[in-house]
């Protein structure tokens, strides 16, 4: 890729949506032979050939869910780091398994790095890049919605979050002098320790 925001789009689709020609050409094209693939339910390792692996998580992906919706809502690219971070929604279903959908959101972070230059004449031009790894980033009740078609675990998981942070409420209110040592007395961490306070 020579602009990563620009052709990532497509990249997706290409890898979600095409036919399995398509789709093993696309991670031949865009991705390093020793590449990685992590996700909440597989991971492949990075080794020389580990990029076969990643095109069989993809076929068996497109085998599950022949008809994927997928749209790419926003990409940035982090120059400095190569780190290109994609906020995805798809709706996953299982053909096997009648009514299951599974709408999701999650961000894909796609580590890059030059490409090789093959030639002198490549050097003189734009930078090439190709994905050295990719790590889909779930939220737990999104990943949870893969597991339970009858949304009866994301349910769970949803009332969990919400009790979670009716204790987050209640300690800080509880706990609250504990905020105002640190804000008075040690000067929020920033000036004194707690052993310079007791040390007076």
């Amino acid at each position: 890729m020579e602009d990563p925001v620009a052709e990532i789009p497509q990249v997706i689709h290409a890898l979600t949506q095409s036919p399995p020609s398509i789709q093993r050409a696309t991670i031949e094209r865009y991705f390093t032979p020793n590449a990685s693939f992590k996700h909440p339910f597989c991971r492949t390792g990075s080794f020389n050939g580990s990029r076969w692996l990643i095109w069989c998580v993809y076929r068996w992906y497109k085998i599950m869910s022949p008809r994927i919706d997928i749209s790419v809502d926003s990409v940035a690219f982090d120059s400095k780091s190569l780190l290109l971070y994609v906020h995805i929604h798809q709706i996953f279903r299982i053909w096997i398994i009648p009514g299951y959908v599974a709408p999701v959101k999650f961000v894909t972070l796609l580590e890059l790095t030059p490409a090789p230059q093959m030639s002198s004449s490549t050097m003189n031009g734009p930078t090439k890049y190709l994905i050295q790894s990719q790590n889909d980033l779930y939220q737990v009740n999104e990943f949870i919605k893969f597991a339970s078609p009858l949304r009866i675990a994301w349910l769970f998981v949803l009332v969990t979050q919400f009790v979670a942070t009716a204790f987050c409420v209640l300690g800080a209110l509880l706990l609250s002098p504990i905020s105002w040592v640190e804000e008075n007395m040690i000067g929020g961490n920033r000036e004194r320790s707690v052993k310079d306070v007791i040390m007076g």
